[in-house]
């Protein structure tokens, strides 16, 4: 991975930070504005609440001007971390925010709870009741709830034109377009990008070891067409297909779903692919030979500049004419 420095930094060089500044907005805060190195648009730390009341930060961006702006969300991973995370990503891994914002997107890194092993996703909705008056919910809020919450934080930012809000998850992130397509409307278009979506579709015996500790490494070092054709058909089996349909049944949205030829879970990429594509949703399909998983967001080299490959210009050039078809007609 190529990396400036740990999720412990926040940038290669030293930048110019305003003192936090709390500005109370509808279900949020605005935290703080501050400078991205190389780049003449600032970023600013919202804090945003979650069903519970907790705060959930992002770093929001957008052109010059008053808008409204369209917006595309990213996120990638199981969430946590917190501020620090979202910073890091705010100064070093922002090439893909910054094509967006010369496109004419408002953008934001998300960031939202952990991931948990427990309960298991099944798609049951998170309902409360009164108690003591307080709320008590029938299970703990999980991560992708955050991001809807996000959203609707996110919608009544005046410079923001909540009628064309996109959304890019990767990895995790792009499975939690999934879950939130099938049950929430608030998306215009999405994209997952190598979405490891095996809990969504109901996956059977889910593989839980880390990369590291299964036989197959992360990447192949060469494409094996067989071999992955074996493992799509091995997939389809595995999965509880009446479950996995009934999810996708609600999804109304279009969904590009980009691949990774030699990652270790292209089955499931494509899986995600052709189910969505049998069950008759406007859904997209591309796959691209990468080396790293979540190569659609660059980092900073380590000189401290963005050095993007020629896969990795196609790729956001494809997502960003994606969102252009679907939040901007063009």
């Amino acid at each position: 991975m190529n990396r400036t420095s740990s999720l412990g930094s926040v940038a290669a060089v030293l930048v110019a930070v305003a003192l936090p500044v709390t500005v109370m907005a509808q279900g949020g805060l605005v935290y703080q504005t501050e400078d991205i190195v190389g780049s003449n648009i600032q970023v600013t730390y919202h804090l945003i609440e979650t069903d519970d009341g907790l705060l959930t930060p992002i770093g929001l961006r957008k052109p010059p001007g008053n808008g409204p702006f369209p917006i595309v969300l990213f996120a990638t991973g199981n969430g946590g971390e917190g501020l620090g995370y979202v910073r890091e990503y705010s100064q070093n891994r922002g090439w893909t925010l910054e094509q967006f914002l010369a496109a004419g997107y408002a953008v934001a890194w998300l960031r939202y709870r952990s991931e948990v092993d427990l309960p298991k996703y099944d798609g049951s909705p998170l309902v409360d009741h009164a108690w003591s008056g307080r709320p008590v919910f029938n299970r703990a809020p999980l991560e992708y709830e955050d991001v809807i919450r996000i959203i609707e934080y996110v919608k009544t930012l005046p410079y923001v034109d909540g009628e064309r809000l996109g959304y890019m998850g990767v990895s995790h992130g792009g499975e939690m377009l999934m879950k939130i397509s099938s049950f929430y409307d608030g998306i215009v278009a999405g994209i997952a990008s190598e979405p490891a979506s095996a809990a969504f579709l109901a996956r059977r015996s889910l593989e839980t070891a880390a990369p590291a500790e299964r036989d197959e490494p992360e990447t192949a070092a060469a494409l094996d067409e067989e071999k992955l054709a074996a493992a799509v058909r091995e997939t389809h089996e595995r999965i509880d297909r009446n479950v996995a349909m009934a999810r996708i049944e609600p999804i109304d949205i279009p969904i590009f779903v980009q691949g990774r030829d030699r990652d270790h879970n292209q089955d499931v990429f494509r899986v995600n692919f052709e189910l969505l594509l049998e069950a008759g949703k406007n859904v997209e399909w591309k796959s691209y030979d990468h080396d790293e998983h979540g190569f659609v967001y660059p980092w900073r080299n380590s000189d401290g500049k963005y050095d993007p490959d020629s896969i990795q210009r196609e790729a956001v050039a494809d997502s960003i004419a994606f969102f252009d078809r679907h939040l901007k007609g063009t």
